[in-house]
């Protein structure tokens, strides 16, 4: 079982920036890809971006490119979400996933997940 717990949510103004942390204190394979999903009241989960572990490739969605970007940190099993310029339209509870997706954004291909940081932008 996996482990995920993240941190770094809170309220900004339009223009801020977060960093939100996902840290997996277990063994991540090194196959996995490590994924950011937010949902907002009355919407579906959306796949945000998302990073492989063996390589870093990342993926991100069109509305957060530019803006956001992931990171990773092998040696302590973190991943980063950095997120500037942020918008209110980026508000969400913003979820950490791992797992082997078919496609990144696919948040039903990813089998562990953390509780969720909540990131509101006014």
């Amino acid at each position: 079982h996996v482990q995920l717990v993240e941190s770094g949510g809170g309220s900004v103004q339009a223009g801020g920036s977060l960093r939100l942390s996902c840290a997996a204190p277990g063994y991540i394979k090194n196959e996995y890809c490590m994924g950011w999903f937010r949902q907002a009241p009355g919407r579906e989960r959306e796949g945000v971006a998302a990073v492989y572990v063996h390589g870093g490739t990342t993926y991100y969605t069109d509305s957060v490119k530019g803006r956001f970007a992931i990171s990773q940190d092998t040696a302590k099993n973190t991943v980063y979400l950095q997120m500037n310029s942020l918008k209110p339209e980026d508000t969400a509870m913003y979820y950490c996933a791992a797992g082997l997706p078919e496609a990144p954004a696919r948040p039903d291909d990813y089998a562990y997940w953390g509780q969720g940081t909540q990131v509101t932008v006014s």
